[in-house]
This record gives C-alpha cells, structure tokens and sequence, in this order.
C-alpha cells in the first residue's frame, strides 16, 4: 500500500537512510551532536557499525571504567573483566609493567581484549593519572598478530 505525499504526489521512494553527525570524543566519554542530529536513544545511529573486528566507541567507555578501576586497585598483574550488554562485546583490561612518571603524571601501560561477533581484537595504551587523580587513557593503538 502507498500513501500520497502531503504535495499530492505519489511516492515509490523509500525514505532515505538515517545517518548521523554526531562525533565521538574518546576523551570525555561524551558525543558531540552535529548539524543533522539524528540520534537514536542516547547513540548516534552511525556507532553501530565499525570495521571488522575494531572496537566500538560505546565498548572503549564500558572498559575505560574497567581499566580506571583496575588501575586503580594498584595490583601488578591483575585483569579486569569488562562486558557491555548492549553490544555483545566483553574483554579484560591489564595492567602491564610498573607505574612510571611521564611529563610529571604517574602513568601505565595495558592491554584491552575485546571479543565481539566471534572476533577478537587486542589493543595496547597508556593510561596516566592526570586530572584530580583519575586514570585517563593518553593513547591507544590496536595490536597485530604476529
């Protein structure tokens, strides 16, 4: 069945697909919405989709608060389990190596497993605990199989 447009016309055109603007800032966890605006609950509809086996924005946020909690404890060696139901996606975040002073910040090297679709994917980073003692990510980088 079709309707008319609301201008009298018959449309045979499927509506066009959703897309967002909005931006990501790993940084703060937060999305910064664009000119478009179109939104879906609290995620850009764009967030759901990304090359095969990287992990998404919305899983970084769930294994960000893993890792500050792990980081946190001050344990050498401990993993931190982390799982984000919305996705599918679950991993461990670990500490590696001691704590070292970086630019005058207490700062630590980890890994991140992310296991999403039947696909795993590794990343490496540092973490350094820069604002009112909080552990924040200062980079990352995915790990290739050797």
């Amino acid at each position: 069945m079709s309707f008319p447009s609301l201008l009298g016309e018959k449309d045979d055109k499927k509506p066009p697909a959703a897309s967002s603007s909005a931006a990501f800032d790993s940084k703060s966890d937060k999305l910064s919405k664009g000119d478009s605006g179109d939104i879906t609950g609290s995620l850009p509809l764009q967030m759901t989709a990304s090359p095969k086996g990287a992990m998404l924005p919305v899983d970084w946020v769930v294994a960000r608060s893993a890792l500050r909690e792990v980081l946190g404890r001050g344990e050498a060696g401990s993993s931190q389990p982390w799982e984000n139901p919305t996705t599918g996606a679950r991993g461990t975040v670990t500490p590696v190596a001691a704590i070292y002073e970086k630019d005058g910040f207490p700062c630590r090297n980890f890994i991140v497993s992310n296991v999403r679709d039947g696909r795993e994917s590794w990343y490496e980073g540092t973490a350094c605990r820069i604002h009112r003692g909080n552990w924040d990510v200062t980079a990352t980088r995915p790990l290739q199989k050797s």
